[in-house]
């Protein structure tokens, strides 16, 4: 049985009767012996148990399932979707970073811009891509690819998956919060359909630097929040490892995104996360990208830029209750 080798604390249970499970084959196999209904029993219980678990994550439940390091990253994607990807490097201003990469690509015989943050499979790739953080220079290339694109009226598709832009000095160095704040005004009269998607972690500026776009598309376990549930905790409780009850207070999970208006679509996930079946996670993905860029392609660009505006004008539901 062919599963990831990583295993999150919730998912013991599962491994146990999948355990059980190996060894009854195995024992009827070396005695010779009909075992079938035994079988059978334990693979409804491993069936049932699966469901339970993964239909009632929690959201801090849900947080560590968008960061499972066998979870398909941007780059995933784009082989799965896109024909002859061509990657652009560099801001030409200082320097190319590995974090975001972008470049155009066919999806569905149109040419599209890509524009990812991409993290590392093993220590020495996330020491090139920065664990998957962005520098001010990463910000830069994006707005460079994202003006390329509207030069010959490409659309833009977006992979959200940082933890947050890179936090170094370095980095303040180099201001990267003006690099994220000129990317957040220029995607808002950006003049070409785009499209986010939050394949993983949506963290902070980090994420809204390349999310500014005319339709966000959330995975089923991905999050998207203003602050970690690690950097919540810290300051409301001053306690890191209050972090499950940060991630509910947050409401960072998809579910309450689309209830809240924050997203516009929640992707499904195959059972047990994308990690388990990425091709069915990236043919879900490929039909929600045909649906919206078919709805986004044809619209004026005056209407394009007047909804954008009014999406981000109203952004979020709330209701007001009056205090006792």
């Amino acid at each position: 049985m062919d599963r990831p080798a990583y295993l999150l604390e919730f998912e013991k249970p599962l491994r146990e009767l999948e355990k059980q499970l190996e060894a009854l084959h195995q024992q009827s196999l070396e005695n010779n012996i009909d075992m079938s209904a035994e079988l059978a029993t334990i693979e409804a219980k491993i069936d049932t148990t699966k469901r339970d678990i993964y239909s009632n994550l929690s959201p801090w439940q849900r947080v560590q399932v968008a960061r499972h390091p066998k979870r398909p990253y941007a780059l995933d994607y784009i082989g799965a979707l896109c024909t002859d990807f061509q990657e652009l490097h560099g801001d030409r201003q200082f320097n190319d970073d590995r974090a975001l990469i972008g470049g155009t690509a066919f999806f569905e015989e149109r040419p599209v811009m890509i524009i990812a943050q991409q993290k590392g499979r093993d220590t020495k790739e996330n020491i090139i891509r920065n664990f998957g953080m962005p520098q001010p220079e990463g910000y830069r290339k994006a707005l460079r690819l994202m003006k390329l694109a509207e030069k010959f009226g490409l659309p833009v598709i977006t992979f959200i998956d940082t933890p947050g832009a890179y936090p170094g000095i370095e980095s303040e160095a180099r201001h990267v919060s003006e690099a994220i704040a000129v990317n957040l005004r220029e995607m808002a009269m950006l003049k070409v359909p785009s499209i986010a998607i939050i394949v993983g972690e949506g963290g902070s500026g980090g994420a809204l630097g390349i999310g500014v776009t005319d339709r966000v598309l959330i995975f089923e376990n991905a999050y998207y929040s203003v602050i970690s549930p690690e950097g919540c905790a810290a300051i409301l409780w001053k306690d890191r490892a209050q972090a499950p009850k940060a991630a509910a207070a947050l409401k960072l999970n998809a579910p309450n995104l689309k209830e809240l208006a924050v997203v516009d679509e929640v992707i499904p996930e195959p059972l047990g996360g994308a990690h388990n079946n990425p091709a069915a996670a990236a043919g879900a993905l490929k039909l929600s990208l045909i649906r919206h860029l078919g709805e986004l392609t044809p619209k004026p660009v005056d209407k394009l830029l007047d909804e954008r505006y009014e999406r981000y004008r109203t952004l979020g539901q709330y209701r007001e209750v009056a205090v006792k």
